[in-house]
């Protein structure tokens, strides 16, 4: 039968087994309140005040798919009454030279007050044209979505810093950010679909690296429900269209109360989606035989028909592109089981997904967990900051970042240019220009010019242009891109290796980097004898179409891997010669052994959309309203006891029990029963009341410990 703990224990008791009891909280876990019970998270749904999703798939007029990218954004749509046609945003205003603005910069300013100012190229340039001075009271935010992916304790308090070193909490500043996206957006659905229905009827989707833990998913699900301070004061410059009246674009994104409305993309996933539907001209297979000058020659993948059908169905200057409605030519080429690879490269990381094609119905399968890291494109970027320390002394570049922000985001700004024009075959010096205020501070700091810096730095691959810009050398670019493409390499190579990771067909290369001709030379090096290495035309939009056919078809996933283990910790009966001494608890005449780690999934344990893992829970005494359970991980999968090393304590299920009624002896002993769902792209929790049938408030946190 079950065990009842005393009070300071754990106040639960599990229906399941009944020789299973959760165990007493390890040393050092905070207390939790008296009528709680302290267990762990049980499933990762979107957020700890909302409730859990609905299990019938509500009914939206349009998809809204957010590509929030760590160097650059963007939106697309489509109707559910037209899913084949994929609308992309409106240009945005601005841009460089050389740069498509089918995305803006993620880039936010806040006024000195900390209420938004303007978002992307508005965002950037306006900051730029500001007075130095000035510059260092405003809040100027760029590249910031990388720190929800470092930030190894990330809380709903986490702060972000900004260029001129000010902080603000991260989830105003993601709330502005989506704030931003929701009034663009809005509008324009408003000016297509004036008989736009009321705000339920838009789903919306974000993405996230599918590397990404499951507490920078509910922060992201967080972020979407706060309502950010609203832009206030004279002089400031909202960069969104009126809002309309019926979607209120004041509110967040979605409410807290209707969290089905929005869904969690996984980039890797949503571009081999996209990836689905592509015709052969749509696809850029990148030739196993360099040429003689050494450059790669892209050529699209042979299609007797293409430009044809392609002129009937888009236009040049269209914004919206049209999908297969099945799959595209590629697919219907490939066999039941055929797998591929999904190389993600962005800006902030390079995500892995391998997939297996599953026929007739065309879904997908997940063969081996989500991998990657932190290699995108700001590497290249961090690099040549590096060699800007070298040359000019760490102690300089961190002084002209604080004290003229505006300028350094101007430095950016220009390396960013040369570095889209670096490729394996360029002869030919890159130029990048110093900002006059750079040379000028670098002179009145150090009492000498930048060409005396240069010279003494002994950086041979660099020199100085008269007309005020360093003329790089293509070896020396090519030295800023090699260590960020090495580790890319390399974790697609491990990857390959894996044994669970064999008969590869393609390599498709898509994300904001995958446009760089440096890295599609060394993927095509290194991997073109083994299979098939692919560019889809529009690379860096591969993964907003793909967002927006997963928010049409959330189920096209059917099978994804299990990230981490995930467990609670329980109680079972001691075992001698089985089980250490000092797990030994002696409880109403029992021996039990404390602190086992019961596990509701495995590490890379194959888990298939909508399967659950069930457990059942009573409460320790009458009357009991909330009950607290805490979820443990490990990325291991042979772990015995929730203190074994590289376990910890991720988040908590919290039961809302509320008024049971007559719980007297007739009535029998109260049990909830607990379904928690793994195979989604985030961990969802349920709840049912068996005596009563009656669903109980169910929510998981993974952003309060």
């Amino acid at each position: 039968m079950a065990m009842l703990l005393e009070p300071g224990m754990q106040s639960l008791r599990i229906g399941a087994n009944g020789e299973r009891c959760p165990t007493p909280s390890p040393p050092g876990s905070p207390g939790t309140p008296h009528d709680s019970c302290s267990i762990a998270p049980l499933t990762p749904s979107q957020s700890p005040r909302s409730e859990a999703r609905s299990q019938q798939a509500p009914s939206f007029s349009v998809v809204v798919a957010i590509d929030f990218g760590t160097t650059s954004s963007g939106y697309a749509f489509s109707f559910t009454s037209d899913p084949e046609a994929i609308h992309m945003m409106r240009k945005w205003e601005g841009g460089d030279p050389g740069v498509a603005n089918q995305k803006t910069p993620t880039s936010l300013l806040l006024t000195p007050e900390g209420t938004f100012h303007s978002f992307g190229y508005t965002a950037r340039d306006y900051y730029h044209d500001l007075d130095p001075e000035e510059a260092r009271e405003w809040f100027y935010f760029e590249k910031f979505k990388m720190k929800i992916h470092s930030t190894s304790d990330l809380t709903m308090k986490t702060e972000l810093e900004a260029v001129n070193g000010k902080k603000m909490p991260a989830l105003e500043v993601f709330a502005h950010a989506l704030r931003f996206f929701k009034q663009h957006a809005v509008q324009e659905l408003k000016d297509q679909c004036p008989s736009l229905p009321e705000s339920d009827a838009i789903r919306w989707v974000l993405t996230v690296p599918a590397i990404w833990k499951q507490p920078a998913k509910q922060f992201m699900r967080e972020a979407a429900y706060k309502i950010p301070v609203t832009t206030k004061g004279m002089g400031t410059h909202l960069e969104t269209p009126s809002p309309c009246h019926r979607v209120s674009p004041q509110a967040g994104l979605v409410s807290p109360e209707t969290p089905e409305q929005l869904l969690i993309a996984l980039e890797p996933e949503a571009a081999s989606i996209y990836c689905r539907k592509l015709r052969l001209h749509q696809l850029i297979e990148l030739s196993c035989r360099p040429p003689a000058n050494g450059a790669e020659t892209p050529h699209p993948i042979d299609s007797s028909f293409r430009q044809a059908r392609e002129q009937l169905r888009r236009s040049r200057h269209s914004r919206t592109f049209l999908v297969e409605s099945g799959v595209g030519e590629l697919w219907s080429e490939m066999q039941a089981g055929d797998r591929y690879i999904v190389a993600d490269c962005g800006g902030g990381t390079v995500d892995l997904t391998v997939h297996q094609i599953e026929k007739p119905q065309g879904t997908l399968k997940e063969l081996y967990k989500a991998s990657g890291g932190p290699y995108g494109a700001v590497g290249v970027d961090l690099a040549f900051e590096k060699l800007l320390c070298h040359i000019f002394g760490e102690d300089f570049i961190a002084t002209f970042k604080a004290k003229r922000p505006a300028a350094w985001v101007d430095l950016t700004i220009a390396f960013e240019a040369r570095k889209r024009a670096a490729a394996p075959s360029r002869s030919s010096p890159l130029n990048i220009s110093l900002p006059f205020s750079f040379i000028d501070f670098y002179r009145k700091h150090r009492g000498h010019n930048v060409e005396t810096a240069l010279r003494k730095s002994n950086v041979n691959l660099v020199k100085w242009s008269s007309q005020g810009m360093l003329r790089m050398s293509p070896e020396a670019m090519n030295e800023l891109f090699q260590p960020t493409i090495t580790h890319i390499i390399q974790h697609i190579d491990a990857l390959l290796k894996k044994p669970e990771v064999h008969g590869i067909k393609f390599l498709f290369l898509v994300g904001g980097f995958a446009e760089s001709a440096m890295l599609q030379r060394a993927v095509q090096a290194a991997f073109g004898h083994c299979c098939r290495v692919i560019v889809p035309q529009d690379v860096g939009l591969t993964i907003l179409k793909g967002a927006v056919l997963f928010g049409l078809d959330p189920g096209v996933v059917r099978v994804r891997r299990s990230p981490l283990t995930y467990g609670v910790g329980v109680l079972n009966k001691f075992v001698e010669g089985k089980h250490p001494r000092e797990k030994l608890l002696v409880k109403e005449g029992k021996n039990w052994c404390t602190d086992i780690f019961e596990k509701f999934v495995t590490v890379d344990q194959s888990v298939a959309l909508g399967e659950v893992v069930q457990r059942s829970y009573c409460p320790a005494r009458p009357g009991q309203r909330r009950t607290i359970i805490n979820i443990y991980c490990c990325d291991r999968d042979d772990v015995v006891y929730i203190t074994d090393p590289g376990v910890r304590k991720c988040g908590t299920i919290s039961l809302e029990l509320g008024d049971a009624g007559d719980e007297g002896p007739a009535r029998g002993r109260r049990e909830i029963r607990t379904s928690m769902q793994f195979g989604d792209t985030e961990i969802k929790v349920t709840a049912l009341d068996t005596r009563t049938a009656r669903s109980v408030r169910a929510t998981i946190d993974f952003l309060s410990n």
